[in-house]
């Protein structure tokens, strides 16, 4: 066993892992942190996306031990409580999720994207630089879609 503190969320966590377990494994089963997902396991589907100490990481392509002093966001971490992150929002009430296994790592993603003013204006620039996650549900206009309302509201937010 490897000891390991995370920033998860803002919250300072200690454990012991073995150094085989997959940070995916750690989140979920460990932490009980369960919104990360885990599709393909190969790092192509972007269900697993978490954001590693500001950056999208594939949490099952990462070692628990890899995360050892670092800054871990998950999904858990966007919201206020009952309140829904204006990006959550958005998903929401535009439909960009259907099923929902895919969207932790869209939220991510997308957090990612608005934090970085990489929110590009035309929608095949937004596709592409949301090219690494998949959905097999929505077609991806109500991705786009809420995305680029996320980013409106968060630019109101801010100029307020």
């Amino acid at each position: 066993m490897t000891a390991i503190v995370v920033d998860v969320n803002g919250r300072s966590m200690q454990a012991d892992v073995e150094p085989r377990r997959l940070l995916a494994d750690f989140l979920r089963e460990d932490l009980e942190l369960r919104g990360t997902h885990v599709g393909c396991e190969h790092g192509i589907c972007g269900a697993c996306t978490i954001l590693v100490d500001g950056e999208p990481a594939r949490s099952c392509l990462m070692l628990a031990v890899q995360a050892d002093g670092r800054r871990l966001t998950t999904v858990e971490g966007l919201s206020n409580g009952d309140e829904l992150h204006p990006i959550q929002q958005a998903f929401h009430e535009l439909h960009g999720l259907q099923c929902g296994f895919c969207t932790p790592g869209f939220l991510l993603t997308t957090l990612y994207l608005l934090e970085r003013g990489e929110v590009a204006d035309d929608d095949e620039a937004l596709r592409a630089a949301l090219a690494g996650n998949l959905c097999r549900c929505t077609g991806y206009q109500n991705i786009i879609e809420a995305v680029r309302a996320a980013a409106s509201r968060l630019e109101a937010k801010e100029a307020r």
